[in-house]
């Protein structure tokens, strides 16, 4: 178990600097709500999304499934695809009898570029919501997931983490977590559970888990001693929100249901920290200073970071 030791760049998110990033905002979160985000380090935003909001991205889930059925029938491992079964269970009924190994062929979680995604990552109610926190000139970061948490496969438990272990050279403070489940998230299916406040300490010690099969980073339990007392679960209806800093630990439990406890977790940053382009390609979401310059789907596909005028963009 190899601990990985970096030195980490000074935070940037003090209150002075947050309250200069934020000058001219017009997000939608009450004040109150920043501050319980600021204090806590993680909010909740029931009901954020409808269902319309929901269903470009459940459109973008099933046609991922479709795919794994349509590799999983040519590799000779299931006969039906399930076509007809259900959202929440298909997935979970594809693997069936088949090993953990076979599900983790196709990842822990997906970054396709599939154009649901997109309309996600670009919905106003989100983006109002963080540029109450970051201000309005917000950069969606490379690393979004999709993470299938399929029942009674270790790869479905996250264990204890900081977000920033996976960029702690980046000088990206704050990053904001966007988490959305997309059924409803329950203590039997493994929703998210935080440690409020840790987000206020500096980047714990990391390294790699060995038991999932995943690599997942996990914090050194030592470093949790005085926060693991303050442990919350956070059960949630689909389309809600939960909004929290790059630096709070959190986890999510085994998914002891008989479906899939589907989630999308987005990340955004102001527009002049790291981009971090070795993690990807991210875009620009929101500027009330370059509007023109905001990346529309086309960008996206492409891997455009902003919008290019089509007599200008590079064949």
């Amino acid at each position: 178990m190899r601990t990985i030791a970096r030195e980490i760049p000074a935070r940037r998110d003090s209150v002075e600097g947050n309250t200069r990033m934020r000058a001219g905002n017009q997000g939608n979160l009450s004040p109150a709500q920043v501050e319980q985000y600021d204090t806590e380090g993680y909010l909740v935003l029931p009901d954020l999304l409808t269902e319309q909001d929901m269903a470009p991205v459940r459109g973008a889930l099933t046609e991922k499934v479709d795919r794994i059925a349509a590799e999983l029938v040519a590799a000779g491992l299931i006969d039906d695809p399930l076509t007809d079964a259900p959202f929440p269970v298909r997935l979970a009924r594809l693997f069936e009898g088949l090993a953990p190994e076979h599900f983790l062929e196709f990842g822990r979680s997906w970054r396709d570029r599939i154009a649901g995604y997109h309309t996600l990552m670009s919905n106003p109610k989100i983006l109002d919501a963080v540029e109450s926190l970051i201000g309005p000139e917000i950069f969606s970061n490379p690393v979004y997931n999709v993470r299938p948490k399929v029942p009674r496969i270790a790869a479905g438990a996250v264990p204890w983490h900081q977000d920033k272990s996976y960029w702690p050279d980046a000088n990206s403070n704050p990053v904001i977590t966007v988490w959305i489940s997309f059924v409803d998230a329950t203590l039997e299916n493994g929703c998210l559970h935080v440690l409020p406040r840790t987000q206020k300490q500096k980047v714990l010690p990391f390294h790699q888990e060995e038991y999932s099969g995943t690599g997942f980073l996990t914090v050194d339990v030592e470093g949790l001693a005085a926060g693991k007392s303050r442990e919350r679960a956070l059960p949630v209806r689909a389309g809600t929100a939960i909004l929290f800093n790059d630096r709070l630990v959190h986890s999510s439990t085994p998914n002891n249901a008989d479906h899939v406890r589907w989630s999308v977790d987005l990340r955004y940053q102001p527009t002049d920290q790291d981009p971090m382009p070795e993690h990807g390609a991210g875009f620009l979401a929101r500027s009330r200073r370059h509007p023109q310059r905001v990346a529309d789907l086309q960008d996206w596909l492409a891997g455009r970071p902003e919008h290019a005028d089509e007599a200008t963009a590079p064949s």
